[in-house]
């Protein structure tokens, strides 16, 4: 069943539970923390960005998660291949981030001594902003990232509960297919992002969680024969039996998909993996280059990450029965337990 939401609503009814879970193709759910009748440090905010082309890539994190802050970046080289991270964890933040409420307006802002990131809105586009003291051997990390994204076109957004607690919930939405434009420099390494080749996708949540969870994520934005397309699939945790995140964006229009499973190979995150869906709409051959793991333990905080980017082959199938073809297309997709 995908039941998707149509009208405006308060995401949290007057007993912090949501009011209809589902999806949607804006964020058509309002968003107030204030609503929230879980813990305020079980509060998870989130804005992450991936920028990715054929030979390079960047990702950059802004994370209030209650009672850890963590603000990352990496930069991947597809052709070496390698990836370069750096990251800061702040303790209790509890809402001290200042995320805003909607992923429409507002800006995300952290700065101290040793990194400023900056996520901005300006008018129909997203603007992406580093300086990353010490990023590499001494060597800063600087930039700028431009996104561009009209506002008529359509977004993934999906309100999920979880069973063991009816105050836990995440609000997602998923931003795919922006041409991007800007460039990084670390040291005299200039690293060039094109819109005519360069595409960046934003994970924007908003929720509290439950103690222990597995989840499984993939995207790829581009264009195919000149035309935007790109997809989102995923699952893994909570109660998706009124919907699932899995859709194809083409041309600024989503075209929605059932069940998508991961297939991944048991003794290596670096061997070929396959992905199929329930409705025969997915069917794609994943060659991966990069296994950015990491495995962080803090006591009663663990949180072991295997983000995978690689090459995409295959078909997605739109609501018309139109089949679009892929061959190495640009993407990523990972497998993440936290206890958190």
């Amino acid at each position: 069943m995908q039941h998707e939401i149509t009208e405006k609503s308060r995401l949290l009814n007057s007993k912090g539970v949501l009011s209809h879970p589902g999806w949607a193709k804006d964020l058509l759910f309002e968003y107030d923390r204030n609503d929230i009748k879980a813990p305020k440090f079980k509060i998870k905010e989130w804005d992450y960005y991936c920028v990715l082309n054929e030979n390079v890539g960047a990702s950059f994190t802004i994370a209030d998660n209650g009672y850890m802050g963590f603000v990352a970046v990496t930069v991947l080289d597809f052709d070496k291949p390698e990836e370069i991270s750096g990251d800061l964890i702040t303790f209790f933040p509890v809402g001290a981030f200042n995320m805003p409420s909607t992923s429409k307006s507002g800006d995300v802002i952290f700065e101290n001594k040793k990194i400023s990131l900056k996520f901005l809105r300006w008018k129909e586009a997203r603007i992406i902003e580093i300086n990353f003291a010490n990023f590499k051997n001494s060597q800063a990390l600087r930039g700028k990232i431009l996104l561009s994204h009209p506002n008529s076109y359509e977004t993934m957004a999906i309100a999920t509960p979880f069973h063991r607690n009816k105050h836990a919930f995440y609000y997602n939405q998923k931003v795919n297919c922006m041409p991007a434009k800007g460039e990084l420099t670390i040291g005299d390494r200039k690293i060039e992002f094109n819109p005519g080749t360069s595409f960046g996708v934003l994970d924007w949540g908003r929720g509290v969680w439950t103690y222990d969870n597995t989840w499984y994520w993939g995207s790829a934005s581009g264009k195919v024969n000149g035309n935007l397309f790109g997809f989102n699939i995923g699952y893994g945790f909570g109660d998706t039996s009124k919907a699932t995140e899995n859709l194809i964006f083409y041309n600024g229009n989503v075209h929605k998909l059932d069940q998508v499973e991961f297939h991944i190979p048991t003794d290596s995150f670096l061997k070929p993996w396959k992905f199929s869906s329930n409705d025969s709409r997915f069917k794609m051959d994943f060659m991966p280059i990069i296994d950015r793991n990491s495995n962080t333990n803090l006591l009663f905080l663990q949180s072991d990450q295997h983000q995978v980017f690689g090459r995409f082959s295959g078909k997605a199938v739109l609501d018309d029965g139109q089949e679009i073809i892929i061959k190495d297309f640009p993407g990523f997709a990972e497998k993440v337990n936290n206890r958190w």
